[in-house]
């Protein structure tokens, strides 16, 4: 049976081109010294044992994306024949001192390369040598293979919630044959003659005169989509939103989960609302860095996800780290406003109106009609997209809606958990939030060309935080260390 992509899944692998790579991950770090006594050392081999005996319950990992002729359908899932799990899980080591700053160049050179298209969309990295004797593993995953945002990033894959590595059953895993091409033909125009606007589609796209005409009705579409931002729902004008490349930098840090907490107390605003807070102070700081002055009400605008409104404080919910899928809402970051405390109220006031405003909310990134089972036009409509919605905000935030409890990677703790986003076309920047125990982590990727003092996130986290507990409850010893 043909295995075609979803619509969701057939629009993100579409959405790659030249500066813009749907990819994310995650960054593990973990401490092989608070490991149980006997627990053995989680090295290559091991991993590799590991990632392998995990890929049953993640069937798409083993498979590759093939496309399908003159894009007359969908692109199929087929089983990559040859398929290496070395390839996919590599070792690597950070020189002496093995310091955050090393890591954070380390990830951002992964993260800049693009995935091979002939294997399956995803790799991970063992990394050793960081400081103190930890160990990280880092993971890249093609925004694909998660479908709607309820699959699976490899991170949570190979994490346990135990220090007891659970047994997973052996499986001899045999890949299927491939389709061949005249079947893959006849398949994709049997689907086109029962759906007959996708054969016209496709016919039209093929044809030089009819080609000519779509790319006149592609350059009406972006101007009337142009037009109706303009008109409706344009972001403030920002640095942000600008051509992008594929050079990219990352960063992360974390700030106590607790210092959070006793802030949204005293403020009687949600935990995420501080959260939220926190990276209006930071973007601030950000816009004074590139600015010589900022007018008193100027803002910025972030989309999130609508489920981060509902968030708790306590307990555990099911559910992704990524923060991916689902309906997403638009709100405003008042960056002009100089008092933290006056600040934070604004945001909490802003994201609490506006996850409640139908104009303010969507679906997060569909297809364009979905119902007939393909993604019309795909190159077209994925320009279209792209103009339609590069200035509607500044800054996408990923932010989870669950705290995330203790992780074990083959029985060794991890002690750091950092979600790296994906950064798409018109995008320089794109912020990561999760809680994870008894920290807040925090991950910012950036375009290199845009942002190139991106660490300096670092600092302005740790200082937005600070002002909001000293204007919150008096000065008191502040811990911006990370992974402590």
């Amino acid at each position: 049976m043909v295995n075609r992509l979803s619509p969701d899944e057939a629009m993100f692998y579409f959405l790659d081109g030249a500066g813009s790579t749907t990819h994310l991950g995650a960054l593990l770090i973990l401490d092989p010294a608070r490991a149980v006594d006997g627990q053995p050392p989680l090295t290559y081999p091991r991993l590799v044992t590991l990632v392998e005996n995990r890929l049953q319950s993640v069937r798409h990992y083993r498979q590759k994306v093939t496309e399908v002729t003159l894009g007359l359908a969908r692109p199929l899932w087929v089983d990559d024949r040859d398929f290496d799990i070395t390839f996919h899980v590599r070792m690597s080591a950070l020189p002496q001192p093995g310091s955050d700053e090393q890591l954070q160049e380390l990830i951002a050179r992964i993260m800049s390369r693009p995935l091979d298209r002939t294997r399956p969309l995803w790799e991970m990295y063992l990394i050793e040598g960081l400081s103190d004797g930890r160990l990280a593993i880092l993971t890249k995953t093609h925004r694909c293979l998660l479908g709607d945002g309820s699959g699976l990033e490899i991170s949570e894959v190979i994490a346990d919630d135990v220090a007891e590595v659970p047994a997973f059953p052996d499986e001899l895993w045999m890949p299927g044959r491939p389709p061949g091409a005249s079947a893959v033909m006849l398949g994709a125009l049997a689907e086109a003659f029962a759906r007959p606007g996708e054969l016209v589609e496709s016919f039209f796209r093929s044809s030089g005169p009819v080609a000519d005409l779509l790319t006149l009705a592609d350059r009406s579409a972006r101007l009337v989509g142009s037009t109706v931002q303009q008109l409706v729902n344009t972001a403030p004008d920002n640095p942000l939103n600008t051509d992008t490349t594929a050079a990219r930098l990352y960063t992360f840090t974390s700030v106590p989960r607790a210092d959070c907490v006793r802030i949204a107390e005293h403020f009687e605003c949600s935990f995420n609302d501080v959260l939220l807070g926190i990276i209006t102070g930071v973007m601030r700081r950000w816009m004074l860095s590139v600015n010589e002055s900022m007018g008193h009400g100027e803002t910025m605008r972030a989309v999130l996800p609508l489920g981060a409104r509902e968030a708790m404080v306590d307990g555990r919910r099911e559910g992704g780290w990524m923060g991916e899928g689902g309906a997403e809402f638009v709100t405003d970051l008042p960056v002009g406003e100089d008092a933290p405390a006056v600040r934070l109220m604004q945001v909490a006031g802003l994201a609490d109106r506006y996850s409640q405003s139908q104009r303010r909310m969507t679906p997060g990134l569909r297809p364009m009609l979905p119902e007939l089972g393909v993604v019309p036009f795909a190159e077209l409509s994925t320009r279209v997209f792209n103009r339609l919605f590069e200035r509607s905000y500044n800054v996408p935030i990923r932010m989870g809606d669950h705290r995330i409890e203790q992780c074990f990677v083959g029985g060794i703790p991890v002690v750091g958990l950092f979600t790296i986003p994906a950064l798409t076309g018109q995008r320089a920047l794109a912020i990561s939030v999760n809680e994870y125990v008894d920290r807040v982590e925090f991950g910012f990727l950036a375009d290199r060309a845009v942002i190139g003092d991106l660490p300096a996130m670092v600092d302005y986290v740790a200082e937005s935080c600070e002002e909001l507990a000293v204007g919150g409850f008096g000065p008191r010893p502040f811990d911006p260390e990370v992974n402590s």
